[in-house]
């Protein structure tokens, strides 16, 4: 069976999924006026491929048109679930979009979170930067800013989830996340009726972080309390801390400080 391309008309999904998206660009203020370019940071992953089509399909509908270009980092590892960089190549064919693939040294000996973090969002700010992109796209979502909340909090005493929009002043890239709004199991079902849902993580030191502990502690504590997710998440917005936009800690993060958000 040939493979839909996600394009609009969306399914409900889809159309909750951009209704959530332009929702954010309005509420965080994510796009400049004139802008001209976007950035994604494309891992390959069920977000970055979501959050993907999604600037596709607004640019030019109700929104000033942009160009987008996307930007893979591939190594022996990648951060999340991925395809293969040959389906990544096409599926941004297909729908006009470029693609720059960065090459990580991370190797099994090296490999840890926060050394890998720092060179990955190093090659993606330096070539966007290269392609007079400023605005780099991640495919954060609502849960990965509540795990990011929870902790920040257990481990740090600070509440702070991850900020929607964060100028990069030190590299003069500004990272921004479209998706902070839509909740993981939307794009779940989004990428499986589009068929680039994939489940493995490759990165063995991934499937032992303490993200995907605390993960699996949200899990049990939403089913005890359904809307803790979604209570926790406007929490974030409205009495989280802002730490990142202080230049002094506007830079990759400590491994001993504050904790790390995934790269992509």
């Amino acid at each position: 069976m040939q493979r839909t391309i996600p394009t609009p008309p969306w399914t409900q999904t889809g159309r909750q999924i951009e209704s959530l998206v332009r929702k954010a660009i309005l509420k965080f203020d994510l796009f400049k006026k004139d802008q001209k370019k976007i950035g994604i940071a494309l891992s390959g992953g069920k977000d970055s491929m979501t959050l993907l089509y999604m600037l596709k399909a607004i640019s030019g509908r109700g929104i000033l048109p942009f160009e987008i270009e996307a930007f893979h980092v591939s190594g022996a590892f990648s951060c999340g679930a991925s395809l293969a960089e040959k389906i990544l190549q096409k599926a941004c064919d297909e729908i006009e979009v470029p693609l720059h693939i960065l090459q990580s040294t991370q190797t099994l000996e090296t490999l840890e979170c926060y050394s890998c973090s720092r060179e990955r969002r190093k090659l993606l700010f330096t070539k966007a930067l290269e392609r007079g992109i400023s605005t780099l796209a991640f495919g954060h979502h609502k849960e990965d800013n509540v795990e990011t909340l929870f902790m920040n909090l257990l481990h740090t005493a600070s509440f702070e989830g991850m900020l929607a929009k964060v100028p990069m002043l030190r590299y003069g890239v500004t990272i921004i996340r479209p998706l902070i709004l839509v909740d993981e199991a939307s794009i779940l079902n989004f990428s499986e009726q589009y068929g680039f849902l994939r489940v493995m993580c490759q990165c063995p030191v991934g499937q032992k972080s303490r993200r995907r502990t605390v993960k699996e502690i949200l899990k049990d504590l939403s089913q005890e309390f359904p809307n803790a997710i979604n209570n926790l998440s406007e929490a974030s917005f409205k009495f989280g801390t802002s730490k990142a936009l202080s230049p002094d800690l506007n830079q990759p993060l400590s491994p001993v400080g504050m904790i790390s958000e995934n790269p992509f």
